[in-house]
């Protein structure tokens, strides 16, 4: 029988911290929706983000060949300590995820990576790991609805995110969350997004700083268009930048979130041919 996250807190004197988001999931079911979405296989390497009262930890050692749980929250140490003495596979970090070497963690070991962590740090964490030496070859989150929609978001409605994400992997939404699965309830609604990483992007560039360097250039000046936002991003005047887009066959007056991930890349080209510095 499960312990709910409030009992467990209660047990050990602790009490949630708005200021880490803390927000634990109880609901049996979508743990296991959770484990069904990252697709594990019995020999597989685990990187749990936000252990919290180990419900997710618990699940997840049930399927994973090792799994290495990682809590900021040195408050948790002894009842995860406690609740997972006689689980050998199971290695408890406490540790801030931002801050922590996975390649010096792991070593040259393929790993997944399966998240409830707080949401206000979601798009770091996803930054972290698609940028990491060493990416994961999977990643498994929950996150706020509203930010899963943009990550999966089409030109139009595209962000800096968005293309990120689907620069480096291929993302879907595989569920979506009451926040009454949750303990304190969030006022919000929460997704299951799941991320499968490329092997190589899905768009050839010159190379990979190239191309966000010009993406966040483009993406520099809020509802600017293009030729304003890409030359202050750069540093050079918006007539040359203009120059460049149309070079690109990109009308210089359309705004960041209307370009396609193949637009970028033919900007990205456009540019490291024309601009040394790149």
């Amino acid at each position: 029988m499960s312990i709910s996250p409030r009992a467990l807190l209660d047990s050990h004197g602790v009490q949630p911290k708005k200021s880490l988001g803390q927000n634990f999931m109880h609901d049996p079911n979508m743990l296991e929706k959770i484990v069904t979405a990252a697709d594990m296989q019995s020999g597989d390497v685990v990187v749990e983000v936000g252990a919290g009262t180990g419900a997710l930890t618990d699940v997840l050692a049930g399927v994973a060949g090792q799994v290495f749980a990682i809590e900021i929250d040195e408050r948790l140490r002894p009842l995860l300590e406690e609740r997972f003495d006689d689980r050998d596979n199971v290695y408890l970090v406490f540790a801030d995820i931002l801050k922590t070497d996975i390649a010096a963690l792991l070593g040259d070991e393929d790993y997944l990576v399966v998240a409830n962590a707080p949401y206000y740090i979601s798009s770091a964490i996803l930054w972290h790991f698609l940028e990491a030496r060493r990416a994961p070859g999977r990643m498994v989150m929950t996150m706020q609805y509203e930010v899963a929609e943009r990550i999966l978001g089409k030109p139009g409605a595209m962000n800096l995110l968005s293309i990120a994400v689907q620069f480096y992997g291929l993302p879907r939404i595989m569920g979506k969350l009451s926040p009454a699965v949750f303990w304190p309830r969030p006022n919000i609604h929460s997704a299951i997004v799941h991320i499968e990483t490329h092997a190589t992007p899905p768009v050839t560039v010159p190379a990979t700083p190239a191309f966000f360097r010009v993406l966040r250039a483009g993406f520099s000046l809020k509802r600017k268009q293009l030729k304003n936002s890409l030359g202050s991003g750069l540093g050079i005047k918006a007539r040359e930048a203009a120059a460049l887009l149309q070079a690109a066959g990109i009308d210089p007056q359309r705004r960041a979130e209307t370009l396609s991930l193949e637009e970028w890349a033919r900007l990205t080209w456009m540019v490291t041919e024309s601009i040394l510095a790149l």
